[in-house]
């Protein structure tokens, strides 16, 4: 998925700042269940609304929490696996630590 004009920096939790890769929340809703298309749209939702804020800067929390958001729309069983798999894989506990930010 190109995005023309698009300049977002991804604030890494260790601190480290990387370019904003729409695919890779395309991936991310692909390894929780969602079919392909379901997956594109939810990465264009999120880009969209970078878009719409000019934002330049996100913390990978934020978009972590939109992905979420959008993926428990969806179907809450995607957003259980994310949230199952984010646990088991990653060793976070994603669900507690958006609801203490919130």
């Amino acid at each position: 998925m190109i995005v023309y004009g698009l300049d977002v920096v991804v604030l890494k939790r260790n601190g480290r700042r990387e370019p904003f890769v729409p695919e890779k929340l395309v991936v991310s809703a692909m390894k929780s269940g969602a079919p392909p298309e379901i997956a594109r749209k939810i990465a264009l939702i999120v880009t969209a609304r970078l878009l719409e804020n000019n934002v330049k800067e996100v913390s990978a929390r934020e978009l972590t929490r939109w992905m979420l958001e959008l993926l428990k729309k969806e179907n809450e069983e995607w957003y259980r696996n994310w949230i199952i798999f984010d646990r088991a894989v990653k060793r976070r506990r994603t669900e507690e630590e958006l609801q203490r930010q919130a």
